[in-house]
């Protein structure tokens, strides 16, 4: 559970419930406020086109107010030299070329997460592994799309992949060789319960410089009654011993925690705390928003309490930040980049476009948690994309196609949500969105007031 109450007279769940009312959309133009727990600070302005961030002086803001009221933001907009010719439009992109492919290597698991959206690893069907052929030829699609000196990415997914390492690692010395014909920079990760490491996986990471991730849902006892073996027996003892040589060989190789946040382990920031001072680089949560059976997913009230959660952490992200250090809460840390980058999509990730995922068999999803799911096959590794169905997935995915999305504030930089839970469950998560969105813009504009050599590192 969580440390915050859920008594409604809390602090912190109504800072929480500040951000995700106070972010609802009153105009697709911009959104406008001032920073929750700050009644003094100055305000800030997104303008939605061009995602531009602003600070705000009294007189703007009775403008914008003014605006609001008459519907007449655009015009506002224009009167500043804010309104520009929309930087996104209707259409769909077209002749996109792969530079990620996700390999399910192995549609199987030795866990039994209830929760989990591939169905406990085998997605639904019968367990099976990638063969070292099939995993090849993905490859070979990905690296003749891929331009000479150009990049490209490869994620090693399950069920549990190392339940088929001789696969992971032939592919991998396969990729290499193949990428070094054209000079193609490389980039490789893999999602793991953490339960099969060995040494010599760490060996083998460090030496390629894989981002590797681990599935942990809190600690100890926390994790087990989440994300127990099979038979019901926990694994977080044997996660954290098997798991201590890839912390401990941190240099090329980047080991990070995921941990999948439901109504049964709401308290975040101790485990952010206990997974860093472990020696994980970065930690991060999501919300289960979306399950096959629908079990652990996330309502209101816990999504309130998430929130409530993710800015204590935040909180402690900021303070490290302003003493110039770097803190691995990777939800925040990805937010600033973002921000900073002014990200401006009509998507929320390159899924169905720039990136598939392979299914053990060959065929082509719109990403690794469609694998064996219809609606997201979009051809396969022999044949190559489907460029029809592509076209029309990107058609229909697309933000403006979306509602409520295409008349929210904060749809180029959500960009609409996660495909695969947006069809599974709708999005019941919108307030929580919007209202971390809130949060994170200020805690930018914080830190980007501040003297370079005192919050750049936080931010890299």
């Amino acid at each position: 559970m969580s440390l915050i109450s859920r008594e409604t007279d809390n602090p912190a769940l109504q800072l929480a419930r500040h951000y995700m009312l106070g972010s609802r959309p009153q105009s697709k133009y911009l959104h406008a406020w001032h920073p929750g727990n700050q009644p003094d600070a100055a305000g800030q302005l997104l303008v939605v086109n061009g995602s531009q961030l602003f600070t705000t002086t009294p007189e703007l803001e009775r403008k914008i107010e003014t605006a609001l009221a008459q519907g007449t933001e655009s015009q506002l907009l224009s009167e500043l030299g804010l309104r520009s010719t929309p930087l996104i439009d209707d259409e769909a992109p077209e002749d996109i070329p792969l530079h990620a492919i996700s390999l399910a290597i192995a549609q199987k698991c030795n866990l039994g997460c209830t929760y989990c959206y591939a169905q406990q690893g085998d997605f639904g069907s019968a367990p099976k592994n990638m063969s070292a052929e099939i995993a090849q030829t993905a490859v070979d699609q990905l690296l003749a799309q891929t331009p000479e000196g150009g990049k490209a990415n490869i994620a090693f997914m399950g069920g549990e992949p190392l339940v088929n390492r001789s696969t992971l690692r032939a592919t991998t010395n396969y990729a290499q060789s193949r990428a070094k014909v054209k000079n193609i920079t490389l980039g490789f990760s893999i999602t793991t319960n953490g339960t099969l490491l060995t040494e010599s996986d760490s060996d083998f990471f460090e030496a390629n410089g894989f981002a590797v991730t681990i599935s942990l849902d809190g600690i100890g006892a926390t994790h087990d009654r989440l994300r127990p073996y099979k038979g019901g027996q926990g694994s977080f003892d044997k996660i954290m011993a098997r798991v201590q040589p890839l912390l401990k060989h941190q240099d090329k190789m980047q080991v990070t925690a995921r941990v999948t946040v439901t109504p049964q382990n709401l308290t975040l920031k101790p485990v952010l705390e206990a997974l860093l001072e472990a020696g994980f680089y970065t930690v991060g949560f999501s919300p289960m928003l979306s399950a096959p059976n629908g079990s652990s997913e996330m309502g209101v009230l816990e999504l309130e309490i998430m929130l409530a959660e993710m800015i204590a952490c935040g909180d402690t992200f900021e303070a490290h930040a302003r003493q110039g250090k770097f803190y691995g809460f990777a939800n925040l840390l990805n937010a600033m980049r973002e921000i900073g980058k002014g990200t401006h999509r009509p998507y929320p990730c390159g899924a169905g476009a720039g990136y598939m995922g392979v299914s053990a068999t060959g065929e082509l999803y719109a990403c690794h948690r469609f694998v064996d799911d219809a609606p997201g096959l979009l051809g396969d590794v022999v044949g190559g994309v489907d460029h029809e169905r592509q076209s029309t997935w990107l058609t229909n995915r697309h933000v403006h196609k979306q509602s409520p999305c295409n008349t929210c504030w904060a749809r180029y930089q959500c960009g609409g949500g996660c495909h695969h839970e947006a069809m599974g469950r709708g999005r019941p998560a919108c307030d929580f969105v919007r209202g971390w969105l809130q949060y994170c813009m200020e805690v930018y504009g914080r830190l980007s007031a501040e003297p370079q050599s005192q919050a750049s590192p936080a931010l890299v």
